[in-house]
């Protein structure tokens, strides 16, 4: 993937080590948890090509960090959004929105059959800003952050699931039965 511009912010594929910095300072500020550098790591060292950057003037103002994997429990490739973050007089100029589409379209392209995240109940912005792209809520989590905030679990499915017309609903049949 190439980049390409939307006004004076340019939007590009995680290139290597040097974008690491501006990845780092531009979430911290944002997200309310803490995270080390290693997580940073694990996720775009894994998948570098699902991590892209919103730049100005040559520093990052804006960043999302993804992962595509198989599902634990279900025979389905999983993607998921870790982190995106925005500088915040950025906001509200389709910056996230885009930053979001180019690692969904990064994922379909890869196989994906879903994509999910968590956002803190309070974050009206995040909510909305997935809301308009097709999101779901699919289950609140109690205390999910360190700040003692609850979180709502979103996904986006890519195509419905395996079952689904047969009446399984969104989760499709489980690879192994139960057993009792």
């Amino acid at each position: 993937t190439t980049g390409f511009s939307i006004g004076d912010v340019s939007f590009v594929p995680y290139k290597d080590e040097t974008d690491m910095p501006g990845i780092v300072e531009l979430i911290a500020q944002d997200l309310s948890e803490p995270y080390s550098i290693f997580t940073y790591r694990y996720f775009i060292n894994n998948w570098p090509e699902l991590c892209f950057l919103a730049q100005r003037e040559g520093s990052c103002v804006g960043a999302i960090v993804c992962k595509l994997d198989m599902h634990r429990c279900r025979n389905t490739s999983r993607g998921y959004i870790a982190m995106l973050a925005v500088e915040k007089d950025l906001r509200g100029k389709k910056i996230g929105s885009t930053l979001v589409r180019l690692c969904l379209d990064k994922m379909r392209e890869m196989g994906a059959d879903e994509c999910v995240l968590e956002t803190e109940v309070t974050n009206k912005g995040a909510l909305g800003l997935y809301r308009n792209m097709g999101f779901v809520k699919e289950k609140r989590l109690h205390k999910y952050y360190l700040n003692g905030n609850d979180a709502f679990r979103l996904k986006f499915l890519f195509k419905l699931p395996k079952g689904f017309d047969e009446g399984e609903g969104c989760l499709g049949p489980l690879t192994q039965p139960w057993t009792m």
